[in-house]
């Protein structure tokens, strides 16, 4: 089932890594801002440092992960932590990003999960749906 959702902080996005991984029929890729998650997760996560890949534009993380998927169809379940940290904090640009997710995963059968540090209350329409 090809799925875009969001979680609500570190501890959740952890569980639901962990959980992919107990449930995936394929490989999870966790794409972090900075090395923070990898005593928390699992070893079988494939993690990535994305300011080791200078990612930090909603279109290179585009590129990025068209790239991971290029090269392993057997990617199932992707997170990114902390989008805004990854790309920027424009807003307009996130919520574009963030479509461009849903219908990534819904062509390439997989889930994407983000967290976005942000209040709910302010989140744009388009970002509501998947909260």
């Amino acid at each position: 089932m090809a799925d875009l959702q969001a979680v609500d902080g570190v501890e959740k996005l952890i569980d639901a890594i962990n959980a992919a991984v107990a449930d995936a029929h394929g490989d999870v890729v966790c794409i972090e801002y900075g090395k923070k998650l990898t005593y928390d997760v699992t070893y079988k996560v494939r993690l990535v440092d994305s300011r080791e890949y200078g990612i930090s534009t909603p279109d290179m993380l585009k590129g990025f992960l068209s790239g991971l998927h290029a090269g392993n169809f057997d990617i199932t379940n992707v997170f990114i932590d902390n989008l805004y940290k990854t790309i920027g904090c424009d807003k307009a640009a996130a919520e574009e990003f963030v479509s461009w997710c849903a219908k990534f995963a819904a062509d390439n059968n997989m889930e994407i999960t983000m967290t976005i540090s942000e209040d709910p209350a302010n989140a744009s329409e388009a970002v509501k749906q998947y909260l």
